[in-house]
Parts: C-alpha cells; structure tokens; sequence
C-alpha cells in the first residue's frame, strides 16, 4: 500500500490513511510513504538558496518544515513519551538540515549527492510520524528505514536499485515483520548505495518503491493510492469532465505513464508486469470507490482508445541530408549522436533524407546540433508538446487514425509517430495548441457515454 504526498499531506490526510489500513490489516500490509504534500519541493529549495548564498531564506525554509511536521505530532499523538520523542528527532534533522545548509553555502553550489541527502528528510519526517499515528489508533506497526534495504547504485538523484541485493534485504527485513502481525511502514523514494550513502530514485519515485517492494515479496496486489479516483480517460485539469477507467492493461498504463500520466511514475509497474501483481490506483480520499484496475489485460476487448496523455516542454529537431540520400547509415549515425550524448528520443519519424526526432532534455542540444551538422542540415524548435492516444486494440482498428486527425480540426501536427508501439499514436503540436487539440480528442473519443463500454469507463 502506497500513499502519495496528498494522501498523508496533513493530520486529517493521515487519520483516513490509518483507517484505510486498519481495513486491510488482516491482509498483513507493506505501508510505504511519500514525504507531505510540498515538502520535497521545500527541501530541495533550501539546497539552492543555500547554494546561492541566501542562508536566511534557506534556514526559514528550515524552520517551517520543522514546525509543519511539530503540528503534526500535535494534532496526532496523545501520548506524552512518544511525542516528545518524535519533536525530539524533528529538532536533530532540523539541526542535520542547518549544517548541510552551511557547508552547501561555503562551496557556493550543490551536489547530487547532497540534495539525495537532503530530499530524503521528508519521507524520515512523514514516516515516523505516520508509524506512531498508527500505533496511537491500536493498529501494531515498525517503522523500517528504507536505506536499510533499498540498495542502488551511485546515480544520485537517478539511483537504480540493485534488485538481487533488494530482494535479500526486503525479505529478511519486513516479511517476518509482516508475517507476525506487524504493519510495516516505510519510506518510498529513498534509499541507500553500497556504502550506506542515502540516495533517492527519482522523482515519482515512491510508486517504484512500492512495485518493488511488491514484486520480491510476492504480493497479492499493489494499491498506489492518491488524490483522484484512478486513472481517467485525460487530466481532469485540462478535461474535468474526464472519465475514470475501471481497468486497462499493463502495457496500456506504462504508455500512459511514460507519456506523462501524472498518476503513476513510467516505471512503477515494471516489477508488476515481472511479477504478474494486479495494480490498484485508488483515491484516499474516496477510500470505497474501486479505483483502476491494472493487469494483464485482455487483447479482444472491444475498446479501442483508453485515455490521451501528453507530455509539455518538447523540442522538435528536424534533419535534412541530401549527402546520405538513400545511405544505409544515416539513421546510424543519426542515433550515435544521441547515444553519445545520453539523450532520449521520444518520438521519431524518418524518410529517405531526413529525420525529425521529439526530445525534452535540451541540456546537450547545441554540441548535438554541432555533430549534426557534419552530415545533415539541423534545425530545431521549441514549445512543443507530444499528445498521445494509448489503446490496447489501437493496431486493430484501421479507422482510428482517420478519426483522431479529424477531431484535431484547425490544430496543426508538427510530426505523427506510429508503428513502433502497437498501442499508441503519437503526434507534436505546438504547445499553445495542447489543451484544445486534448478537449477536441476527447470529445471526440469519449464524449458520447453511450458507446462506451461500461465495463471498462465510468
């Protein structure tokens, strides 16, 4: 059971939390935790004020983490030992956090290394917390540190956990723990190198963790819960009127996710998908409804389209090279480059000569262009967004791509992408254009309740 940072953002937040797992108690569950709504933000913004001298701004930053978490034990815990305890332990990582403040503000900049160190002080506050919240309300549960057994490898702020090393550790650490009674709670998003240095695994993290944890553990399912009722059919903030998905399939929501479904992190269901473990997306907050079923799956379903996901801040290169018409290693060399320089394509589309390639990680792009330029003409534009339309029984529904385009009347497409994933088309629209070109799919694709099935939307 995964709770996000909505999910355990305040004391009334946490209570529901409490309560949603005193109903699974028989069922002896992992509890891994985000830090609070906001304050990964907030930690990771002292590292740079720090960083930039401003030591005042950075220790009131400081401050306030110390005394939202100090509420928190007051409006949670009664009991006087365990509260004094809990402020104590608030007061030292306050004082940790002022030292690393201070010596960040002597070197004039910051580390990887440093903010894992520093970003991980929020899921240690939320989860000692939550653990003594949880014995305060009679349900018996250990808070076990991550670190003890999330080992990764040195890629601070990007870690990748070692998974044999994992799987020794989790399994000696909290299942006997969960096999006698015990509730674990844990933290997600952190962990540990080989050293014992504190790493973290990337923002969104926490899910991973969780798929893990899951994973190596054989568990029955994963429940990722958060601040809405699932999965749906588009962001409700572009579309309110966005439908929730009852259930789709693993490759389906990997899709989704990588194509920038806030709900789930890209990775979170890889253990799953491993493991065969069915994914549960549900809503802390509305803890009855049944949320997003996500499983193997059923090719010969007759829903087409499941959901339209989007991904902002994209650059769009374009190459032209007459010199390499019809040359077998055009897209070779092409693709040396963005190897070389650790760059992810995320969408592309080729002819004969040219080439134009979808990226969002723009910090190599003027050395790229350079070695583009040994071979082929180069030009690139920003305030893209890619749009994606992810379906399952995309590949067997000849007519669909006809319909999408012609939603998007009046959006101009940049570039169309499909054939190298079966279940998704993708296309890049200028930026400005990507919430109407999102309204108009989803009319389009979901707005009419009568031919959608019932057994897949809500």
């Amino acid at each position: 059971m995964k709770f996000g940072g909505t999910s355990v953002e305040d004391s009334e937040a946490i209570i529901r939390v409490v309560e949603i797992v005193r109903s699974e108690v028989a069922r002896k569950p992992i509890v891994v935790v985000s830090a609070c709504a906001g304050i990964t933000n907030q930690l990771l913004k002292i590292a740079l004020l720090s960083a930039e001298g401003k030591k005042d701004e950075a220790n009131d930053l400081i401050t306030a983490t110390r005394l939202k978490h100090e509420k928190l034990v007051d409006e949670l815990i009664t009991s006087e030992l365990p509260k004094n305890y809990l402020k104590g332990k608030i007061s030292v990582y306050a004082h940790e956090l002022r030292n690393f403040s201070q010596a960040i503000s002597v070197l004039g900049e910051v580390s990887n290394r440093s903010r894992d160190a520093i970003a991980s002080y929020g899921e240690r506050l939320s989860s000692m917390i939550i653990a003594q919240a949880m014995e305060e309300h009679s349900i018996k549960a250990a808070l076990v540190d991550a670190r003890e057994y999330m080992i990764t490898d040195e890629s601070y702020t990007r870690a990748a956990p070692l998974f044999e090393i994992v799987e020794e550790k989790t399994k000696k650490l909290l299942a006997p723990l969960a096999n006698d009674g015990i509730v674990v709670i844990t933290q997600g998003f952190i962990g540990a190198s080989m050293n014992g240095i504190t790493t973290t695994i990337g923002r969104g993290g926490s899910d991973y963790s969780a798929a893990i944890i899951g994973a190596v553990l054989d568990a029955e399912e994963i429940q990722i819960w958060t601040d809405v009722d699932g999965v749906l059919t588009a962001d409700p903030s572009i579309v309110p009127e966005a439908r929730r998905i009852k259930k789709m399939s693993f490759n389906e929501a990997s899709e989704l996710a990588y194509f920038g479904a806030k709900v789930l992190h890209p990775m979170t269901i890889l253990p799953a998908i491993e493991k065969d473990i069915p994914v549960y997306v549900r809503n802390s907050r509305n803890p009855s409804y049944h949320g997003t079923l996500i499983s193997k799956g059923d090719n010969h379903e007759e829903c087409v389209v499941k959901s339209i996901a989007y991904k902002e801040r994209i650059t769009l290169l374009n190459l032209v090279s007459s010199r390499m018409f019809m040359a077998h290693g055009f897209l070779e060399a092409v693709f040396a480059v963005f190897n070389k320089y650790n760059t992810i394509a995320h969408a592309v589309a080729t002819s004969e000569v040219s080439v134009s390639v979808a990226i969002d990680d723009t910090t190599k792009l003027e050395a790229m262009k350079r070695e583009f330029g040994e071979f082929a003409e180069v030009t690139s534009s920003n305030g893209k967004a890619i749009v994606c339309v992810v379906g399952e029984n995309i590949r067997h529904s000849p007519g669909i791509v006809g319909k999408i385009f012609s939603a998007m009347n009046g959006i101009r497409v940049n570039m169309i992408s499909q054939g190298a994933s079966e279940i998704n088309i993708g296309f890049v629209v200028d930026e400005n254009d990507l919430e109407h070109a999102v309204q108009l799919l989803h009319k389009d694709l979901f707005g009419d309740s009568r031919s959608l099935s019932s057994e897949i939307f809500d």
